[in-house]
C-alpha cells in the first residue's frame, strides 16, 4: 500500500518568496513545509495498492480541463484564527473546474469524497500549542502575500512517505492537461 494524492505543483520561481514568508511565521510549535514541497492538493487518495497507479493515471488522463493561468496570493489559517492548525497560501484560477474533473474521472474508484474543497497551498502546520496572538500578528504583517502567476498545465499523482523529519514526495505520474 502506498499513500497517495493528486497535486498541482508550484513553479520553482516561487521558492524564494515561500522561504521568505515561512521565515516570517517561524515560531516555536509551527512546523514549516519544505518550500520545494508546497503544492496545491486537488484530492487526497489515501492508501492504495501499487497496482492501482496505472488505472488511476489512465483515468486522470481523461480529464477535460484546458491549461490555465493561476495566481498564488493571500495568506490565511485553518480552521479559524482562534484555533490555528494550518497556515496556507491562497490559490486562484480554474481550480474548481479541475477539481470537479478529478472527482468525475476518479468516481469509479470510489475514493472517499473530501469535505468542501478549499483551494490552498499548505505553508505550515501547528503541531503543538503556540503563541496564537504572536502567530496571527505575524500573518497580518505579511499582508497580501502575492507570489504571482503561473501556468497550470499538468497535475501529478504523488506518493507520500511519512518520516519523522517530514514527508517525502515522489511523482508517480504527471498528467498533462489538454490545451
Amino acid at each position: 500500500m502506498i499513500r497517495t494524492f493528486i497535486a498541482v505543483e508550484l513553479p520553482e520561481k516561487f521558492l524564494p518568496e515561500i522561504e521568505r514568508i515561512g521565515s516570517m511565521i517561524k515560531i516555536p510549535g509551527v512546523k514549516l513545509v519544505e518550500p520545494g514541497l508546497v503544492h496545491i492538493t486537488m484530492k487526497f487518495l489515501g492508501d492504495i495498492n501499487e497496482d492501482k497507479v496505472e488505472p488511476i493515471a489512465s483515468a486522470l488522463s481523461e480529464i477535460k480541463c484546458k491549461s490555465f493561468e493561476a495566481e498564488i496570493k493571500g495568506i490565511g489559517v485553518f480552521p479559524k484564527p482562534s484555533y490555528v492548525r494550518v497556515v496556507w497560501l491562497g490559490a486562484h484560477g480554474e481550480f474548481d473546474t479541475l477539481h470537479r474533473e478529478v472527482e468525475r474521472v476518479l468516481s469509479p474508484f470510489r475514493f472517499e469524497k473530501g469535505g468542501d474543497f478549499t483551494l490552498h497551498a499548505t505553508l505550515a502546520r501547528v503541531k503543538q500549542p503556540v503563541n496564537r496572538i504572536e502567530l496571527i500578528e505575524k500573518i497580518k504583517n505579511i499582508g497580501d502575500a502575492d507570489l504571482g502567476t503561473f501556468s497550470v498545465s499538468s497535475i501529478s499523482l504523488k506518493k507520500s512517505t511519512l518520516t519523522p523529519r517530514g514527508p517525502i514526495y515522489e511523482t508517480l505520474k504527471e498528467i498533462k492537461l489538454s490545451g
